[in-house]
């Protein structure tokens, strides 16, 4: 099978290809590198089934692109997803999360590709929920540029996939966390928490601490990928999620364990454009995908102040 992951040297994007070479997959990685890193695929980069092409899905060469590999499947990971870029500048997140997207399954549709598996964010598409855990029955309603514009890249892939007859998946995450999280912008807040804490640098939560988000592990995540891109769920819309609720202070209580240092963090004003609670249902995905979250969040958290340790000169810990 051929496989084209967008956002392929990203922090989702770079596991999710080592899951499908794993498996005898040819992988064609896409990546404009804004944020995500070629030392993300140091492991795959000289490996015979593997390519990749460092190009923003918006450019004009990449239907060129799209075109020569002809892909079986699409991984759609590329994405503009931080929050507060959206609020500040709707229409540059526009381009790449809706226009990308556009663009993709525009390319993809004259090139004979099967299947789409879209990535959307559940931390944003719902809104601020009636109630926890949210099903994926329940009103979009986002409060960010960005959440609307993954509304709109669910629905471009509906669309594209009925009137081409492609198959598709659309995946909405959690919060992601695991090794390779880029400590940049609200999504990384495990990496930001962890690596705050282990260099002995302040840490700060917005609000007062009682937000709630669900956080997933990133291995758990391309799980699910994989489980789409073979078909599972198609022409469904799943939650992926670890389907419990974590507040930002037990967040920052649970790395300052595994770190072992002062659990005293800072407190600012909250940001504008977050939500207060989002926890996901995801009895659909077991229903529809005999999926299930594995990872707990402690043992992920471990395990990712380990990677931290290992890749980054200076932190240690100790009991890890």
């Amino acid at each position: 099978m051929k496989v084209l992951v967008t956002g392929g040297a990203g922090f989702i994007g770079s596991h999710a290809c080592e899951r499908f070479l794993r498996d005898g997959h040819q992988v064609l990685a896409v990546d404009d590198l804004s944020t995500g890193k070629l030392e993300n695929l140091a492991d795959v980069l000289d490996q015979e089934p593997f390519r990749f092409t460092e190009m923003d899905i918006v450019a004009a060469e990449f239907r060129e692109v799209v075109a020569a590999f002809r892909p079986d499947v699409v991984v759609h990971l590329a994405a503009q997803m931080d929050v507060r870029k959206s609020v500040a500048d709707p229409l540059a997140d526009a381009r790449v999360n809706v226009l990308g997207t556009v663009q993709l399954l525009t390319a993809a549709s004259q090139c004979g590709t099967e299947r789409i598996v879209f990535a959307s964010s559940g931390g944003t598409v719902y809104g601020e929920p009636d109630a926890v855990p949210v099903p994926e029955t329940a009103p979009l309603r986002p409060l960010s540029p960005y959440g609307a514009a993954k509304v709109a890249g669910e629905a471009y892939v509906s669309a594209f996939a009925r009137l081409y007859g492609m198959q598709y998946c659309t995946l909405v995450l959690g919060n992601v966390f695991g090794p390779r999280q880029d400590p940049h912008g609200e999504a990384g807040v495990v990496a930001i928490f962890a690596r705050a804490l282990l260099s002995g640098a302040p840490s700060r939560i917005f609000g007062g601490g009682t937000s709630i988000r669900d956080y997933v592990h990133v291995e758990d995540v391309v799980e699910a990928l994989w489980r789409a891109a073979e078909g599972m769920g198609d022409g469904q819309r799943v939650n992926i999620g670890s389907g419990r609720g974590t507040s930002i202070r037990e967040l920052h209580t649970t790395i300052a364990r595994v770190v072992g240092a002062r659990d005293e963090p800072d407190f600012a004003p909250v940001r504008l454009g977050e939500l207060e609670r989002i926890v996901l249902d995801v009895s659909a995905a077991q229903a529809a995908m005999g999926w299930s979250p594995r990872i707990s969040l402690e043992e992920g958290l471990v395990g990712t102040v380990r990677w931290i340790c290992d890749t980054r000169q200076g932190y240690r810990v100790e009991s890890l």
